[in-house]
Formats: structure tokens, sequence, C-alpha cells
């Protein structure tokens, strides 16, 4: 498995396939196995390379996990890809993941040629309640990650077993419990929002949101990420906050004929 030194911390990533590079972005908490159920499929035509962020899966955790932010893991990303040498790629970026993807394609619109972004963070027009559940979910009086993943995984498959087991052994450990509290901290800051940057993105823009996702509701922050990138087209799926993990056949039906180039699915499915 390829190992990188990147802002002090040592950085896991696993790869399969060739052909044009496609990043896969997890969330927070997770890691690059979150993808087990589509990365062989999207080898087939692309070179795929699955991030592990720092403090989860085989990544180093940082030497303050509970004050890092979203904007370490986009440095932590911008230093990745400039150490692949990669010029163009696609990415597909999930709930934190799809914030990084939407950040680095609106400030590198030219190294990104197509972005899926999964039900993604920093499009939540925030009111009292979300701001106290971010509060409440960065304390530590935060639902632990078994309890939430039951809550935001509403589709059960063998990839989702797999990331509950996780959710309640390793990422349930101390480092991974204040890295999640921090990102949910830095959530509700106003540096986390992508709204503003959006224009800048000039790639063909894939958004999708599952219908039962307690994390990132599908009608809302999706209405939101339309109105921030107008050319985009959303996809609701009958899932949670995973739809690659949760019913990947359908997530596939959708990625594959977009990453292909192929006519674009309704604008609002």
């Amino acid at each position: 498995m390829p190992i990188l030194g990147l802002s002090n911390v040592t950085v896991h990533f696993s790869e399969m396939g060739a052909g044009p590079a496609l990043i896969l972005l997890h969330a927070n908490p997770g890691d690059h196995r979150d993808f087990n159920a589509v990365m062989p499929v999207l080898a087939k035509n692309h070179r795929v390379i699955a991030l592990d962020w720092p403090g989860y899966g085989l990544s180093q955790a940082p030497n303050n996990p509970d004050s890092i932010d979203v904007l370490y893991y986009y440095q932590i990303f911008t230093e990745f890809v400039a150490t692949l040498d990669l010029k163009t790629m696609s990415i597909l970026g999930n709930s934190v993941g799809g914030n990084i993807a939407a950040r680095f394609a609106a400030n590198f619109p030219d190294q990104v040629s197509k972005l899926v972004l999964v039900a993604p963070g920093g499009f939540t027009n925030h009111t009292f309640i979300t701001r106290s559940f971010c509060k409440l979910q960065g304390s530590p009086l935060s639902l632990p990650p078994s309890i939430w993943a039951r809550l935001y995984l509403r589709s059960r498959a063998p990839v989702t077993t797999e990331m509950l087991t996780r959710a309640k052994t390793v990422q349930a450990e101390a480092d991974c419990l204040k890295i999640n509290q921090a990102l949910w901290r830095s959530f509700a800051r106003t540096e986390s929002d992508v709204r503003s940057l959006c224009s800048s993105i000039k790639a063909p823009v894939l958004l999708i949101f599952g219908e039962k996702d307690p994390a990132i509701p599908a009608k809302k922050d999706g209405n939101e990420a339309i109105k921030a990138i107008p050319h985009a087209n959303k996809i609701i799926l009958p899932c949670g906050h995973a739809p690659f993990a949760e019913m990947p056949a359908e997530f596939l039906h959708h990625v594959e004929p977009f990453l292909a180039g192929q006519a674009q699915t309704a604008r609002d499915a």
C-alpha cells in the first residue's frame, strides 16, 4: 500500500486500475475501504486513488488531533496532488471529502475534469439548530460514532456492515474521536462554507444525495448546492449518507456514464 509523508504526517492511499486519475475522498469518520463496493468497477476505466485522511484508516494522526479543521485536510489534499504530480483528475468526495473536492475544483479549475459530490459538506444554510448540533457533535457529549453511523447509514449492505464495525472499534479510539469532534466544530465556522467559491468551478458536476440522510439533508443542502453550482446536476437516491456503500449498483448507474462523458442525468431527480 502506498505511503506519503505530508505536513509531518504519514498519509496512506490505496490505488487500483489505470487510465485517467480519479481520486476518492471519504467522510468524517471513514477510510478508503468505504469505497470497496465501487472501487473495482471504477478502476476498469480509471486510475482510482482512495486517500485515508490523517487519523483515519492507515494514515497517521496529526500531533494535535483536537485542533484540526477542514482547511487542514484541504492543505493535505493539495500536497497529496502535488506529490503525485497529478496534472488533471476527476474527484469523487463524500461529506468532508466533498467539501475539499469542491474547494480544490474552485481553486484549481483547470486541473479537475469531473466532480462528483456525494452529500458534500459546506452547503448548509446554518441556523441555530444546525450550529447547535455541530457544537454538540464537537463536544465530549457527541453521539458515539457507532450510534451516529447507524443513523446516517440507512441501507444495510456488506460494506456498510463493515463501516458500522469500524465505527464502534477503531473510529471510537481517542485520536479518532478528537478528529471527528474537531471537524464537526469546524463545520459550524464560516471558512468551511464553500458556496461563495463554487462559481469558479469549470468542471461538470454531479451532486448525489441520500433522501434519508440526517447529516446532509438532500433537499435543503441539495438546493443550496444547486444554487451555488448552477451547471451541476442533482440526483437523490433512497438511502443515507453513503450511497456508494449503501446501494452501489444504483450509485454506479449514475456515476459511470457521467465520468465517461455521456449524456448527463436529470438536473433535479
